[in-house]
């Protein structure tokens, strides 16, 4: 801001021409009658720069309605079908005579040929038309821990977990407890399960022990916790 150039006030309405200074920070605005007011800095601004600053603030925001209209031309590019994650699940099939309840409990060595040094895998199987919700349990002492839960689909199988040998004396007595289901769809109500199930540990140690079965590929160790609807392992 210098002498002779045109500010408005900032407050009021009027401005006019600086026709000197007192001080750093009074500004003396002559008006068109010659009469002169001290006013502060602060409470005006050079007519000129107002201009550029407007004139700058108009040209921004025709830029960026311009961006906006251009992006809204643009297309959206298009997901191909291959990029799409496939959510469709096929439903289990169901089989005849499968609407009798079976499930087992399984242990099935992870080799056959050093059953002395091998480790095993179990597994609930369930041999039936139904959803089984099931709860895997382990006797300590009086009381009892949750090994594993969860749900196993109609005629399949579900992996609970592997073991060594030094873990035989924790699966000596466990439970076994079933709540059989349909879904979309009527069904048979099934009696709830619940089975305690005496592992003899000792059958580990013996090749003869783990059989052939329609389960697996490779022999193992099945116990039956529910078959056509009987329960074989009770309280």
């Amino acid at each position: 801001m210098k002498i002779g150039d045109q500010v408005r006030f900032l407050s009021e309405i009027g401005g006019g021409r600086v026709a000197g200074f007192q001080g750093k920070n009074i500004v003396l605005v002559e008006d068109e009658d010659g009469f002169q007011m001290p006013m502060l800095k602060t409470e005006v601004v050079v007519v000129g720069e107002e201009d550029y600053d407007t004139k700058h603030v108009v040209e921004a925001k025709a830029q960026s309605a311009k961006a906006t209209m251009k992006g809204s031309d643009e297309e959206e590019p298009e997901n191909e079908p291959a990029d799409k994650p496939i959510t469709f699940k096929a439903k289990p099939e169901e089989r005849a005579g499968g609407d009798k309840l079976s499930a087992y409990l399984a242990f099935v060595p992870m080799d056959m040929k050093e059953l002395s040094q091998t480790r095993f895998e179990s597994y609930l199987i369930n041999d039936s038309n139904y959803y089984l919700r099931y709860v895997y349990l382990i006797a300590e002492g009086a009381a009892w821990s949750v090994r594993a839960e969860g749900e196993i689909e109609p005629n399949t199988k579900e992996y609970i977990e592997e073991f060594g040998r030094e873990d035989l004396n924790t699966l000596e007595h466990c439970c076994i407890q079933l709540i059989a289901y349909k879904r979309d769809k009527h069904f048979l109500l099934k009696p709830t399960v619940n089975a305690q199930v005496r592992v003899d540990t000792v059958k580990f140690y013996k090749l003869h022990a783990f059989r052939e079965n329609m389960f697996f590929e490779q022999p193992a160790l099945i116990y039956t916790i529910i078959e056509n609807d009987v329960q074989k392992v009770k309280l």
